[in-house]
């Protein structure tokens, strides 16, 4: 997609394949990750230093977060919550480095959603059985069926358009701020963007930092408590 606020082709590959800012955005967020998690398993002491603190203190908050929400006999479910939670927080956040984040792509927010609204499937067809699985879209009465079957297919478009919609709306939000301040700067004769430099950065704090984190958050409690019902 070009021009507007939707991400631009970077680069084209043999064949027309078009890759897009979210493409590479998200490769550079999986380049960085993969790294941290190297180096930061390479080598664990029996005296932590300050690295591996972080980490013990971040793998220790996933899994208690997991168990709380799921309960101790899903902590299974701990890894898949961890990635969620931060590579959609480090995702949205990006912006603050003046990246575009992938989230604010509705086809990084759609892949994340049918993941795991396969996994909330998957797992509520392995834990209920066949009958018990198809029983489940029967009740409190039959005739609800299509209403159950419609609310199960409304999962993730519920949350594929909320991530998506929070964090690309911080993102018009700001590019117009920017082209605003850009044209006062411009009327008011300054030649360096100082307006640009200074107004921007409590917004950026709140949308990018705050928001970004949240919707991170509520992206996975959701998760967890989609698969939790369908295992119940």
């Amino acid at each position: 997609m070009n021009g507007g606020f939707g991400p631009y082709k970077v680069i084209e590959l043999p064949g027309g394949i078009a890759v897009s800012q979210t493409v590479t955005v998200t490769w550079f967020i999986i380049l960085v990750l993969g790294l941290f998690a190297y180096f930061a398993t390479k080598k664990f002491d029996k005296v932590p230093g300050k690295l591996q603190n972080v980490v013990e203190v971040l793998v220790e908050s996933i899994y208690n977060l997991t168990k709380q929400t799921m309960g101790e006999d899903k902590m299974g479910f701990a890894p898949y919550v961890g990635t969620l939670l931060i590579f959609i927080g480090i995702a949205n956040i990006s912006g603050l480095f003046g990246l575009r984040p992938p989230t604010a792509d509705v086809n990084t927010t759609f892949a994340l959603s049918i993941i795991t609204f396969c996994m909330v499937q998957y797992n509520g067809l392995k834990s209920n059985g066949i009958k018990g699985y198809f029983k489940g879209f029967l009740e409190p009465i039959p005739i609800l069926l299509p209403i159950n079957i419609i609310g199960e297919l409304a999962n993730p478009v519920s949350l594929a358009f909320r991530l998506f919609g929070n964090i690309v709306g911080g993102v018009i939000i700001m590019a117009l701020l920017y082209n605003a301040l850009g044209f006062l700067s411009g009327a008011l004769g300054i030649g360096i963007p100082i307006l640009q430099a200074g107004i921007p950065a409590v917004l950026h704090i709140y949308f990018d930092l705050f928001a970004g984190l949240l919707q991170s958050f509520i992206f996975a409690m959701l998760t967890m408590v989609f698969i939790s019902m369908a295992m119940d």
